[in-house]
């Protein structure tokens, strides 16, 4: 991969968190708060967008699809 197709440290760290098992209530939004700085609504905005990034696929296959599928899930629901 050349450098301009890597994922910024934002994202990937957006991905690190998301790879996570979370406790209790709100520890996930608690962690998004404070480790990254983030609204949670910015850091779903982030997260949405990364499933459609070939260049996430790539750095982090397992997530990626498997919150592709939680995705689709949801959509099938509505």
């Amino acid at each position: 991969m050349t450098r301009d197709q890597e994922l910024g440290a934002l994202e990937q760290a957006v991905l690190a968190l998301e790879r996570r098992g979370f406790g209790g209530p709100g520890a996930k939004e608690r962690a998004i708060r404070e480790e990254l700085g983030l609204s949670p609504v910015r850091y779903y905005q982030i997260l949405n967008a990364l499933l459609d990034d070939a260049r996430a696929l790539a750095h982090d296959p397992v997530t990626v699809n498997r919150l592709r599928r939680v995705r689709e899930a949801r959509r099938g629901e509505r």
